[in-house]
């Protein structure tokens, strides 16, 4: 818990064993179903007044 690892030494041994990265990609359909989520959860608090 005290030892830390710097950021490039992480990458590497992430390289050295193979493990699987996610891809990062957000389609147009993902991007605005984000879109709408946020609008209506910024609605349902400025209707309640929190």
């Amino acid at each position: 818990m005290l030892f830390k690892k710097s950021i490039p030494q992480l990458i590497a041994e992430a390289n050295e064993n193979g493990e699987h990265t996610l891809k990062r990609t957000l389609s147009s359909s993902g991007l605005i179903a984000l879109g709408v989520g946020a609008i209506i959860g910024a609605g349902l608090f400025s209707l309640t007044g929190i």
